[in-house]
């Protein structure tokens, strides 16, 4: 503890809330800073792993398939029997042009259920997501494997790894998949696909194309364009880019231009948008929040639902945002996002309230994997980092355990170039969150059982959910 003290600044919550009731609630105006060069309540550095340093055992490991495996791996029940499966893709990888190339799933005892594909075809690493998710798309109360092949969109039988059929998508467009509600029904039945930064396509459950939009706003696409119903009518808006498609493909608005930092986009033509999450949704799309991060034009925003900057800081490479209640004492939720092109062992996680200040910095060995996590059963998300595997208490900094890998190997700096993958998901059926990590350099999957943490309100879906991302 004494280690800790002097290795972290810290300062007390109450000059946190007297900053948040200082600060405006709407500001009339966007606030764009520069990065700031300290936080308000403390920075981590980097911890040496020794022997009294707490650790979470695994609840279960497993190998996956050395011939099939990929580090694309997401959860759920696919097989109908209650338990959650593990499925795992491999990507083909060319000149930055992706698709599917095999699929395997391995039940929790680590035998496997089935393979697809031919993964002669794919590469174990990756630097994107992968065009594989489990999803019940036809609303018959049994999970698909849908993932996207080359030149096809392809539904496999979640019990079985039998294709129920597949229908034809454009040269290229298989750089991901996400299910979102276009045409109003009751549930998300359609679907859309891309290519790596520059179009869009939309289809609905029996493969009839809806529309397709390039180069939104003259920028490239987002790495997985994020559907949200900003007005609430039943039909999901699409943040496809730096802009906001309505369900029927036309614009609906591209971020404001009143920050006159925004102009630098213009030029950056590798710019993209890295990330988007609705913080908050309030009665109309105007009192909506979304937490946005800009690969290329260097930045963290937050805007409003109607396209307006709130505040924005620019000056770093921010990629994944996590959104949760990390820090007890300030108001409302925190914004989680990583630092990573900067040197290995000295990678930033920088925690924001919702105003854009600057709360507290964790460093990691490689930060961008990330996600949080209601370990201790109070209601606040302790935040998860990948490398190395380690459990951080959001309000101190303070490291609260790493994550035991048995089998493998836990080291605070790592040559791999993504050591371990960390994900979250319940994976034991109790309705609480559980975390697993994919060992990159063994293929071993660890499972953390939480055995505190509180069932989710709502009824949680079994494994990592629909839509799952990397960004």
């Amino acid at each position: 503890m004494t280690l800790f003290r002097d290795r972290v600044r810290f300062v007390s919550p109450l000059a946190v809330l007297l900053l948040a009731l200082a600060a405006p609630h709407r500001p009339t105006e966007a606030q764009t800073n520069s990065a700031p060069t300290r936080p308000l309540l403390y920075s981590t550095p980097l911890e040496e792993i020794t022997d009294s340093t707490p650790r979470i055992k695994p609840w279960k490991s497993m190998l996956l398939d050395p011939l099939y495996r990929g580090m694309w791996v997401v959860a759920g029940d696919v097989d109908g029997d209650g338990e959650v499966e593990l499925v795992s893709a491999r990507i083909h990888d060319a000149d930055d042009v992706h698709f599917t190339a095999s699929v395997v799933v391995h039940k929790l005892d680590g035998s496997v259920l089935w393979r697809w594909g031919q993964p002669e075809l794919g590469v174990f690493p990756l630097h994107s997501d992968v065009a594989c998710q489990i999803y019940d798309w036809d609303g018959d109360g049994k999970n698909e494997v849908i993932v996207a092949a080359e030149r096809a969109v392809v539904e496999i039988d979640g019990a079985t790894g039998i294709e129920k059929r597949r229908f034809a998508i454009p040269q290229d467009a298989s750089d991901c998949i996400v299910f979102c509600n276009l045409t109003g029904g009751p549930r998300a039945t359609d679907l859309l696909v891309k290519t790596r930064y520059s179009q869009i396509w939309a289809f609905d459950h029996d493969g009839k194309p809806l529309w397709t939009y390039k180069t939104p706003g003259a920028y490239r696409t987002a790495h997985q364009p994020r559907p949200i119903d900003v007005d609430g009518d039943g039909r999901d808006e699409i943040v496809a880019g730096f802009l906001m498609l309505n369900p029927d493909g036309s614009e609906r608005w591209a971020l404001d231009e009143g920050d006159p930092t925004l102009s630098r986009w213009k030029p950056l033509v590798e710019g993209h948008l890295d990330c988007a999450r609705l913080l908050s949704r309030g009665a109309t799309p105007a009192d909506s929040t979304l937490a946005l991060t800009f690969c290329g034009a260097e930045r963290i925003a937050l805007v409003r639902g109607t396209g307006e900057v709130i505040w924005s800081v620019y000056g770093k490479h921010f990629e994944s945002i996590d959104l949760g209640k990390v820090c007890r004492s300030v108001d409302g939720r925190q914004l989680v996002a990583d630092i990573p092109y900067t040197p290995r062992g000295n990678q930033p996680l920088w925690i924001f309230d919702q105003r854009g200040q600057l709360l507290g910095e964790i460093i990691a060995d490689y930060s961008r994997i990330h996600r949080l996590v209601d370990w201790h059963g109070e209601g606040i998300e302790s935040i998860v980092v990948g490398s190395p595997p380690t459990l951080y208490d959001g309000e101190t900094g303070k490291r609260l355990a790493i994550f035991d890998m048995p089998g493998g190997r836990v080291e605070t700096r790592s040559k791999e170039e993504v050591p371990y993958i960390c994900s979250t998901g319940d994976m034991t059926g109790d309705g609480v969150v559980d975390v697993f990590f994919l060992d990159c350099a063994t293929g071993i999957v660890h499972i953390y059982k939480n055995e505190r943490g509180r069932p989710l309100a709502a009824p949680a879906t079994r494994g990592t959910g629909v839509n799952w991302t990397l960004y």
